[in-house]
């Protein structure tokens, strides 16, 4: 019996020593990202918005400028959010699991890397790493940061993807938004325009439709890769965003949702909200 416990103590420790040393080397390859996204923007000069650079802007785009920024409000250079919420796990079963986030966002040249847990059970955790660093795109998930579940990257429309939920999400760093940062508006209709961004080659655009208010409502794709067995499938995408709140001096939703638009209806699989947000 002493034996026994004997071995059993080994192998529980070898499991510990073996758990302990993924999740290092999750971390540290998390770090070398977040260290590229946030080196790519080190030594800018800072700048200010000035209302002047919207004239000529789409009428929707001017009013919302107008709603959430003010006059002479820093331009984001870097952010770094804390979200939780729930992801959907089992898309057939309708099953959801709560995540917890941490994003690092670069601005000119753009890039993120999304850090996240989402909790499959007690105990049990995937971790997912999404990211858009120098040009590329990347998508990583583990079952406890040990066993791959997904490892895609470098393709092209992993980074199509990634840059345009960079854009999407520049919501909550608004000042991306203006074309000073390089994205270009053109008009739609009276309550929407359109958002084009081009980074390394890869060029993506987004729909923006804004409320009365002059806030965003909504946000869509008509054709956003969704990984479906391995193959990118151009698929219609929507993002919605709730509740705004000022950050930072700006007025940023901080609860949001997105979904695909299915063949037989709309699948959300993200809802979220920002817990804690900086800049610089």
């Amino acid at each position: 019996m002493r034996i026994l416990l004997s071995v059993l103590a080994v192998l529980l420790l070898g499991g510990v020593g073996v758990l302990a040393f993924c999740n290092y080397r999750w971390q540290t390859r998390t770090a070398d990202q977040v260290a590229r996204v946030n080196g790519a923007t080190a030594g800018l000069p800072t700048a200010a918005y000035s209302a002047a650079e919207i004239d000529g802007l789409p009428a929707p785009v001017q009013r919302y400028f107008r709603a959430v920024l003010r006059d002479g409000q820093p331009i984001v250079r870097r952010a770094r959010l804390k979200q939780e919420g729930d992801f959907l796990i089992k898309p057939k079963e309708n099953v959801w699991g709560p995540f917890t986030a941490t994003q690092t966002v670069g601005v000119k040249p753009a890039g993120f890397v999304w850090d996240a847990r989402i909790r499959m059970a007690p105990g049990i955790a995937v971790r997912v790493r999404d990211s858009f660093v120098d040009g590329r795109g990347y998508m990583h998930a583990s079952l406890l940061a040990t066993v791959p579940l997904v490892a895609v990257e470098g393709t092209p429309g992993i980074a199509a993807g990634a840059l345009q939920r960079y854009l999407a999400e520049a919501v909550w760093y608004p000042t991306a938004l203006l074309p000073s940062q390089g994205v270009a508006w053109s008009a739609i209709d009276g309550s929407s325009a359109r958002a084009t961004l081009s980074l390394a080659g890869v060029k993506v655009s987004l729909d923006f439709r804004f409320g009365n208010d002059g806030l965003m409502q909504s946000i869509y794709a008509a054709d956003r890769p969704r990984n479906v067995d391995g193959r990118d499938v151009p698929t219609p995408w929507r993002g919605r965003c709730f509740e705004y709140q000022e950050r930072g001096g700006m007025r940023i939703p901080v609860r949001c949702e997105v979904e695909w638009i299915l063949p037989e209806g709309p699948q959300a699989y993200w809802r979220g909200r920002i817990t804690e947000v900086s800049y610089e």
